[in-house]
């Protein structure tokens, strides 16, 4: 399953502060999660930003969507980012 997930960094947010928060996104939270192959972070030159998720399954990545709901790291990182938008793709085999 991909999971990709775009945003804009919220007002006043430091491209330095946001790369830190997202270091602890992806080592204290999203490594930690069962199921995940692969998570990578780009920022297109329009300033928006994208997170690119590979889980082993799309349980993998519902069960790490409830556990992000629970996450204090995951809500620091939600904090500084906005216009989010989460899409899901099944691969093609």
């Amino acid at each position: 399953m991909f999971e990709i997930l775009t945003f804009r960094l919220g007002p006043g947010v430091d491209v330095e502060t946001f790369r830190e928060i997202d270091q602890r996104m992806q080592v204290d939270f999203a490594y930690q999660q069962p199921g995940l192959r692969r998570r990578t972070l780009g920022r297109h030159d329009d300033g928006r930003w994208l997170v690119l998720t590979i889980w082993a399954d799309s349980e993998s990545a519902m069960s790490a969507q409830r556990a992000f709901d629970e996450s204090d790291v995951a809500a620091e990182f939600i904090g500084v980012v906005t216009d989010v938008v989460v899409e899901r793709f099944h691969g093609a085999d």
